[in-house]
């Protein structure tokens, strides 16, 4: 049933597809993981029809229903099912705005409600933890002697500023301001934000550059001095978890989690910690202040002895 991308659009979809891939990486200023994304999505409902597939301006409502039901029926996470879903939605909103397609086939298609879960959030001392195990490691002999410092400069930075993953990679020397203790970031769809930056973190952001002689270009550097990789990160992160007690994965996104609820839970204001995210709804950040009244309400169980 399944069949080759190219193949299975033909010549003139594959053009629709490319104009949208254009649109969204120079319109929209997409991020490479939002395309990525974008890409699996319609690749996967085009393999799922198969020799159905007669093109994306002949599918009807129902053949996108039958997509979900089927979708449901392999017991994927609702996060995952509204994710392709949100793709082709924005690939039919390109057809009915650019393309003179009359309808958007999607746009009838009612989709599961999202999950309501709370966001994993390390503790201070978990936090402490970590950020102290890459400077109390032995070095592979291997790697350049300024990795562990590397290592440590990053996670300093994704707690200290609550940055997404491709905000740090994008990140350049020149963005950095030692005097005013900020980092200008490049946040989704090419907005631009300025984020203070705490001690701790611009003194191994210093150390780090000292040690690797990083005077411009990017700012994190791979082994091989280019500019590091979101696979690298995760594979830093892997390695330095590994030795210490915190009994989860972490992910950059976690630490961003934390450090929205720490600041929350030391009394800062739902709308700075709103523009220090780069969240444009309000509606977003709120989920934090979800996990801080769990914390409080868990802090109270364990803690009153008539709770």
């Amino acid at each position: 049933m399944t069949s080759h991308s190219g193949e299975a659009a033909g010549g003139h979809d594959a053009g629709l597809e490319a104009a949208f891939w254009e649109f969204q990486g120079t319109e929209k200023s997409a991020s490479p993981r939002t395309l990525i994304n974008y890409r699996e999505a319609l690749a996967a409902y085009r393999n799922w029809r198969g020799e159905r597939f007669s093109g994306w301006r002949e599918a009807s409502a129902d053949d996108f229903r039958d997509y979900l039901f089927a979708l449901m029926k392999l017991d994927l996470r609702r996060a995952t099912i509204r994710l392709r879903f949100a793709a082709l939605r924005s690939f039919y909103k390109f057809l009915v705005l650019r393309r003179g397609l009359a309808h958007s086939p999607v746009a009838a298609v009612l989709l599961p409600k999202p999950e309501r879960g709370l966001p994993v959030v390390l503790t201070v001392a978990q936090i402490d933890e970590l950020l102290s195990i890459p400077l109390h490691q032995p070095v592979d002999k291997k790697a350049p002697a300024w990795l562990p410092r590397r290592d440590a400069a990053i996670l300093e930075l994704f707690y200290s500023c609550g940055l997404r993953i491709a905000e740090l990679l994008g990140l350049e020397v020149k963005d950095m301001d030692f005097i005013g203790e900020t980092v200008r970031v490049v946040g989704k769809g090419a907005k631009q934000r300025i984020v203070p930056i705490g001690g701790p973190a611009l003194a191994a952001i210093q150390c780090y550059r000292q040690e690797a002689a990083v005077t411009s270009g990017p700012l994190f550097l791979s082994k091989r001095r280019r500019r590091i990789t979101q696979q690298a990160v995760d594979q830093l992160l892997k390695k330095h978890l590994k030795h210490s007690s915190i009994p989860f994965s972490i992910s950059p996104h976690k630490l961003r989690h934390s450090f929205a609820t720490h600041l929350l839970d030391a009394g800062a204001d739902l709308r700075s910690v709103q523009a220090l995210l780069g969240h444009a709804s309000l509606s977003t950040t709120q989920i934090y202040t979800h996990v801080t009244k769990e914390r409080l309400k868990s802090a109270y169980d364990h803690a009153h002895p008539r709770a």
